[in-house]
């Protein structure tokens, strides 16, 4: 014990020491791409809102974690398909997520330069993420039957800037690949048995949407860069 306390005491100290950090806000908006409600991919409707951290490691890559949650709405009268209009099925729920990846930066990111920063950048990694679970009921309606939890791969692509020599504010758009085709309620799985209950593609995983901003505060010394 006395060891492990040495060693986070040591790695507290050299972090302050040598890194620089960002901690802040995320809102935007949230929506499904699935089998109900609009066909569009990007929909600004539903509000989504969180919380980001990043360890600025070089000056062209970032380790990034971030807590979401967002409300997600399917509506089949908000879509152009005229087939899902004339069915009307819809669901709401909460969704949380919790991602933890990498951002690279196209270009160099160097908050210590003195100049304006302007640069695109890719994050990836894994996120795991709570939803309410759907299936058609007697009423041949949606009905929430369970809360799951499952994983999914994001792709976020965005531009950010040093706005003061402290704060940070950035624009994206990310898409998030599942591993479930659950999140419209078209394909429910569990315990019970809802072979007659699937519709759409059931060959397709879902995707979700979150586009908005992120307001970030930078903290820390001038970082030493190494070679990682």
């Amino acid at each position: 014990m006395r060891s492990l306390f040495i060693l986070l005491v040591f790695l507290s100290f050299a972090f302050a020491k040598a890194q620089t950090y960002e901690v802040g806000i995320f809102a935007g908006t949230s929506n499904v791409i699935g089998d109900v409600g609009s066909t569009q991919y990007i929909q600004f409707k539903d509000m989504a809102v969180g919380g980001i951290f990043k360890w600025n490691r070089s000056t062209r890559h970032s380790f990034r974690a971030s807590i979401i949650a967002a409300n997600m709405v399917g509506d089949d009268n908000d879509s152009d398909d005229i087939s899902r209009d004339l069915r009307g099925l819809k669901y709401n729920y909460s969704l949380i997520e919790a991602s933890l990846g990498i951002e690279y930066t196209f270009w160099d990111w160097d908050l210590y330069s003195g100049r304006p920063q302007f640069v695109p950048y890719l994050y990836t990694g894994l996120t795991g993420f709570s939803y309410s679970s759907f299936a058609l009921n007697n009423t041949n309606e949606l009905e929430e039957y369970d809360n799951s939890i499952d994983i999914a791969i994001p792709i976020v692509f965005g531009i950010k800037a040093n706005i003061t020599p402290k704060l940070i504010l950035a624009a994206e758009v990310g898409a998030r690949y599942t591993f479930t085709d659950n999140l419209d309620g078209s394909n429910p799985d569990g315990d019970m048995d809802f072979d007659s209950l699937r519709f759409g593609n059931i060959n397709n995983n879902d995707w979700y949407m979150f586009s908005g901003v992120t307001l970030t505060y930078t903290f820390g010394r001038k970082p030493c860069y190494c070679n990682f």
